[in-house]
């Protein structure tokens, strides 16, 4: 398999070369030259559990020997709570597909838990190391340190934008102090963090210095990753209903999980509807209703994660929308970056595109999603699921069951939780023995040449020793 970037100016490679590169050299993001029709395979996969689920799908993208695919996805799949890793359970009308068994509670730690050891592999057979960035809205941060703390040939260097995510997600990034951590607080938005990620790796002399590579799902092996829950969750749902066609209500804001479900379509499984839900920050909920992709201010809400106005993995869906043709692509983010907007004609039936229907909850719906599944289910969604779960209940079709992504647990959420129930939120031992340790950070302006400085001031020159404990 060989991948090609969504702007066409930079040539195909292999899948390690396109985990290492993250981001391709003219700015776009590594999309497969193919995608491969598996509907035969899946009928097969029905009864495989997770971790074979996951090798059977990965590994038709990518070059790594059987066996140490197999390792890799064992080992990343050894540190969940659970021994199934994912779990769907109903609540009320819906699924709940509980993606927060990880280290750190968050759906991330599915796709960076391989990834980390991945990129530990492949640093090793290279006899090379690497600088990961990664700007982080909440989650992302804290599973990528997690995935990667300690691991030889490996330095992280995590953005996120300060006051703007919840206190628990700031801690779990900050008291790691392994000294291959770096947590650099922005004073911005997170569109600022991932604005200056994207510049930093478009600098191709810089890139190539400091050998700098990215964990965030511009990186191709994340959404690969990702793409397994849903073919298992489907399966699931499947044998509990004898339905054949189920609905995904995604809560989304970089467009990197709904984009996972949407190659599960693409590859074969029979998704009657992708349902995005968006909170405040509803840039993708209005693109699909309108065609229109504008941004705006980024409002600050009860979901953190998504207070996002610039989706990074819509590029991937542009350039399948434009058939493949990268100067479409080229043409579409430079109109973007200049007016702040684009637009995308309707297809032959009208609509924008018919797999997907989208929704927004805004802050008193998501408060009131909370209430209303505490009281009426028996359980407690954090507000990025509830966000979703909102959504998903203006959807619903009897003879498509909805499976809603809960990507999160409540106890990273406590106010949120709390204000909507007015009672004492739930509690996680892995969170509270974060109360009262230590941490540590680096404020940051939103300039580009301050983080620069500071990359340039952490990271040794080239040949000198990346251990994990390294400086």
């Amino acid at each position: 398999m060989r991948y090609v970037s969504t702007r066409g100016e930079s040539p195909p490679i292999g899948f390690a070369e396109a985990v290492l590169a993250g981001l391709a050299p003219d700015g776009g993001l590594y999309v497969p030259e193919t995608v491969p029709d598996l509907r035969a395979e899946l009928e097969d996969w029905a009864g495989l559990d997770y971790r074979e689920l996951a090798f059977e799908i990965m590994r038709r993208f990518c070059d790594v020997e059987p066996e140490a695919l197999r390792a890799l996805i064992d080992e990343a799949c050894a540190d969940f709570a659970i021994p199934e890793v994912v779990r769907t359970v109903p609540v009320g009308e819906l699924h709940v597909l509980e993606l927060f068994h990880g280290p750190t509670l968050a759906f991330k730690d599915i796709a960076l838990q391989f990834l980390g050891r991945l990129f530990e592999r492949l640093l090793a057979r290279a006899g090379r190391d690497l600088n990961i960035l990664a700007a982080t809205s909440g989650d992302t941060g804290s599973a990528a340190i997690a995935g990667v703390r300690g691991r030889p040939g490996i330095r992280i260097f995590v953005l996120y934008p300060r006051g703007r995510i919840s206190p628990l997600q700031e801690r779990q990034m900050t008291t790691v102090l392994d000294a291959n951590v770096h947590n650099l607080a922005v004073e911005g938005t997170f569109d600022d963090c991932q604005r200056m990620l994207k510049g930093l790796l478009r600098d191709t002399a810089l890139k190539d210095r400091l050998r700098l590579g990215a964990v965030n799902s511009v990186n191709w092996a994340r959404i690969l990753a990702q793409i397994v829950y849903y073919v298992h969750a489907a399966f699931e749902v499947r044998r509990r209903t004898g339905r054949p066609r189920v609905r995904f209500a995604v809560p989304t804001g970089n467009f990197g999980d709904i984009l996972a479900g949407w190659y599960a379509h693409r590859l074969g499984l029979p998704i009657a509807r992708l349902v995005l839900a968006t909170n405040d920050n509803d840039i993708l909920a209005r693109f699909f209703r309108t065609g229109r992709y504008a941004s705006g201010p980024v409002a600050r809400t009860l979901s953190p994660s998504m207070d996002i106005q610039a989706a990074s993995n819509f590029e991937r869906y542009l350039h399948a929308r434009f058939g493949g043709d990268p100067a479409a692509v080229r043409a579409a983010m430079a109109t973007f970056e200049r007016e702040g907007a684009l637009r995308v004609p309707p297809g032959p039936d009208g609509a924008v595109d018919p797999l997907f229907t989208a929704g927004t909850a805004d802050t008193e719906a998501t408060l009131a999603e909370i209430r209303r599944c505490v009281e009426d289910d028996g359980y407690c969604p954090d507000p990025h699921t509830a966000v979703g779960l909102a959504v998903a209940r203006r959807r619903l079709d009897p003879d498509e069951p909805t499976i809603a992504l809960a990507t999160a647990h409540p106890a990273k959420f406590p106010e949120a939780v709390a204000r909507a129930t007015e009672a004492p939120p739930p509690r996680h031992p892995t969170l509270e023995r974060l109360h009262g340790m230590p941490t540590r950070a680096t404020a940051v302006p939103a300039d580009i040449g301050a983080v620069r400085d500071y990359l340039e001031a952490h990271i040794p020159a080239e040949g000198a020793a990346a251990q994990g404990g390294c400086p």
